[in-house]
């Protein structure tokens, strides 16, 4: 069901954006071309009329759309972990006791110079 909901919020947002770029503040924009800018026979009132009613319209349901696309969300009732939190709580957070002294590090690596002293 949500993938319907959206799927109109979608069509009725481009609707309602293809209307409002039709509009001319001015007066002028579709309306203008219908009776050749003058009011003749009603045409441009009309239209003016029907493009002002069809974004306040568009406008309402894409607002009822998006709050009832809310509804059909699934919920958890329980809520999940991020990754990040599962791993820190499987992290032991015990002192490290088993640290190698420095003669078994040396050990281990050879190649080490030692420091020098500044003198």
């Amino acid at each position: 069901m949500l993938v319907v909901v959206s799927a109109v919020i979608i069509l009725a947002s481009i609707v309602l954006i293809l209307i409002v770029l039709v509009q001319n503040p001015k007066g002028g924009g579709l309306s203008a071309s219908f009776g050749g800018g003058s009011n003749q026979f009603g045409g441009v009132a009309q239209t003016n009329k029907f493009l002002d009613k069809a974004t306040w319209t568009l406008a309402l349901a894409l607002l009822v759309f998006s709050i009832s696309a809310s509804m059909f969300l699934p919920r958890n009732t329980e809520l999940e972990k991020s990754r990040i939190q599962k791993e820190l709580s499987e992290i032991s957070t015990a002192p490290v006791t088993d640290l190698p002294t420095p003669e078994e590090v040396k050990a281990l690596n050879p190649d080490t110079k030692p420091e020098e002293k500044e003198k």
